[in-house]
């Protein structure tokens, strides 16, 4: 069943895509905590003397919506996963401009958990598993946007399942494939 909370969020959604700039700030305002929620969880996974944190995450993807306009969201659950791929598009931004790039420096690193890929891989940096997923999406986008919404995201099955329009058993498929892809990619 359909919440309340869930029915005007989707009315905010409509309203936004319709050029009503003061409904992002209420849609905003009533998913504030889930925001921070998925900001704190891309940033638990940098590595030591990473200055960002989850506040300023949440409100810098704001204000890219912001400038973005009103973009095409159904539901909570794909506005949320669009915020999810926002922030790690300004991670990964980040990290390009503190010259992380395959320059020898110091690398941004985040902890790829048991959940991910496996109890053997303890830390990747951002950029080299932001172009693992972009090479996982040339070969198949869904199962990108399965790590996407599942990693960084933080959705469940059921609401990944829901966001990309396919079934559960799908998506854990899909999950699973792609965590072996990834593994191999990361570990060269």
């Amino acid at each position: 069943m359909i919440s309340q909370t869930d029915r005007d969020i989707t009315r905010m959604l409509a309203a936004w895509q319709d050029g009503d700039r003061a409904a992002l700030d209420r849609l905003v305002e009533l998913v504030y905590p889930a925001l921070r929620r998925i900001a704190r969880r891309h940033l638990a996974r940098r590595g030591a003397g990473e200055s960002v944190e989850s506040g300023a995450l949440t409100n810098e993807a704001y204000l890219k919506l912001v400038r973005a306009g009103g973009i095409h969201c159904e539901n909570r659950v794909h506005f949320i996963a669009l915020c999810s791929q926002v922030m790690r598009r300004i991670l990964v931004d980040h990290a390009r401009r503190r010259g992380f790039a395959k320059r020898g420096g110091n690398v941004l690193c985040v902890t790829l958990d048991e959940a991910l890929l496996t109890a053997q891989a303890r830390g990747v940096d951002v950029l080299a598993l932001d172009e693992a997923l972009d090479g996982l999406a040339k070969i198949d986008e869904r199962k990108s946007r399965v790590v996407e919404l599942r990693y960084f995201g933080g959705l469940s099955l059921e609401e990944t399942a829901q966001a990309l329009a396919v079934s559960v058993d799908t998506v854990k498929r899909d999950w699973r494939m792609a965590r072996a892809w990834l593994l191999a990619e990361l570990r060269g």
